[in-house]
């Protein structure tokens, strides 16, 4: 799978992005821990011919952590990568804490949202300064605590896969760990130590503890654009009241309630199904877009 991985400076602020495959652009944005280094899931889209671009998000990556003062401040920076690229609409898939800047992309900026699919996706308010989670994030997350945290976990993986797995999946699931290990599929264990090698949160995380509590019913309510609501019944990171709070708000949206082992959608028994229903979403919207042209 061939990637490139280049940046793009505006107002004296840079954004990091990848592209992945040639065909009609997906707009990817990635969740928490991530940046444009991301694959889970892009090589069943680049083999069904989509192109993928990934920022790295506010404070992620080697993007700079001045553009998550807003939502709305971050989200003109991703339309301006896509002007940067020549891209008129695209695609828009958000993941997990990707979820506000797809909402608000998809709300404000219509005219350059092809689709709009949100997989494991935050809506609303998602964790506040009460919440354990929180103070923890807050702590733990911080620039240089979070490098170390990671490259530990990083080092543990390349050494012993099934523990590292065993010390980290049980917080993105509400199942046990003995159900989640049973669902795990051959290629998973390599698609996990992919996922690992590349975490860090860097600014990105606490900027994403500020950006999930500044979504509006409104921007919900406005969306036009067709949207695809996938959540595991089984996510212990984001709650399925996230999923069913977009369904109930947005206009033309379809819920799809997996029964994945947890947050990671693409991982485990039922990841192909959500495969299939992503694609198979993303080209009848195709279809329909150019039967209206």
């Amino acid at each position: 799978m061939e990637r490139g991985i280049a940046s793009f400076a505006y107002q004296d602020n840079k954004v990091e992005y990848s592209i992945t495959g040639v065909g009609e652009p997906i707009l990817y944005l990635h969740g928490d821990h991530s940046n444009c280094h991301e694959q889970l899931g892009f090589q069943e889209l680049v083999d069904q011919g989509f192109s993928i671009i990934a920022p790295s998000r506010a404070g992620y990556g080697e993007t700079s952590k001045e553009i998550g003062k807003s939502l709305a401040k971050a989200c003109s920076f991703y339309v301006e990568l896509l002007n940067e690229l020549g891209v008129e609409s695209a695609h828009v898939i958000a993941v997990s804490t990707g979820g506000p800047s797809g909402i608000y992309l998809a709300s404000h900026y219509p005219e350059r949202v092809k689709s709009l699919t949100l997989q494991g996706a935050v809506t609303k308010t998602w964790l506040t300064p009460d919440d354990k989670e929180y103070k923890t994030g807050k702590l733990l997350y911080r620039p240089f605590i979070e490098k170390a945290f990671w490259k530990s976990m990083a080092l543990l993986t390349s050494v012993n896969p099934d523990y590292a797995f065993k010390k980290i999946a049980p917080s993105y699931s509400t199942m046990p760990y003995s159900k989640i290990k049973g669902r795990m599929l051959a290629r998973d264990w390599y698609l996990f130590r992919k996922m690992m090698e590349i975490q860090r949160s860097k600014h990105g995380f606490l900027i994403d503890l500020y950006q999930t509590n500044q979504i509006a019913l409104a921007d919900l309510e406005s969306i036009a654009s067709p949207t695809l609501i996938i959540h595991s019944t089984n996510d212990a990171v984001v709650s399925t009241e996230h999923a069913n709070h977009a369904n109930k708000h947005i206009q033309q949206s379809k819920l799809v309630l997996s029964n994945t082992w947890g947050h990671v959608l693409c991982l485990g028994e039922g990841s192909e199904e959500n495969t299939k229903e992503t694609i198979d979403f993303l080209k009848s919207c195709s279809s329909s877009m150019r039967q209206s042209g």
